[in-house]
């Protein structure tokens, strides 16, 4: 189990499956929410009023329902392992009460994403390290216009994994923990 560690739901339990996923700790999830939220008060970027966050590959749900207990309007899941669907579901349904989220059950990398009503202001990204080419991914959601010029996106990977990203980014913080890199990125202007 591992618990949300900030906003209206901090301390609350979440139920981790035991294999197919690797939890961000919440040291980590600390960082990432630090980063961004510090981020978003430079830049006077409002990050969870009427937005959506996009928690891709999401596993027990652990980052996107973590925006959801700081304030974020709407969360959208995307995972394909049918196991794993199940705990995040209990687990949005415990965390997310009234608010509103969306489990989407299919494979990112091979279907189309689907346009959110609401503007995204955070995409977490954090995918089996190593087995996917996570640039046609982000060529996707910049193709589809899901990252627009204040969506913060938030990718995961293994420090030993050499990452490109599109030119149309910029990576505006990054941060390791042991084997672990946290890219942080937005539109360049």
């Amino acid at each position: 189990m591992i618990k949300i560690i900030g906003g209206k739901y901090k301390k609350s339990n979440l139920v981790v499956p035991k294999k197919n996923v690797r939890p961000t700790s919440s040291v980590k999830r600390e960082a990432i929410f630090s980063v961004i939220e510090s981020y978003a008060l430079k830049n006077s970027i409002n990050l969870y009023k009427k937005k959506a966050v996009l928690d891709i590959f999401a596993g027990s749900g652990s980052l996107g329902l973590e925006a959801i207990s700081r304030g974020i309007a709407e969360a959208i899941f995307y995972e394909n392992n049918p196991d794993v669907v199940k705990t995040l579901i209990s687990n949005c349904t415990k965390i997310c009460k009234n608010e509103k989220y969306h489990v989407i059950e299919k494979d990112v990398m091979v279907g189309d994403l689907e346009k959110n009503s609401l503007s995204v202001s955070i995409i977490f990204i954090d995918p089996p390290y190593n087995k996917y080419d996570i640039s046609k991914l982000i060529n996707k959601l910049i193709i589809k216009k899901i990252i627009e010029d204040n969506t913060i996106m938030i990718f995961e990977t293994s420090i030993n994994h050499e990452v490109k990203f599109d030119k149309k980014l910029i990576i505006f913080n990054k941060k390791s923990f042991g084997k672990t890199s946290i890219y942080f990125l937005k539109l360049s202007t």
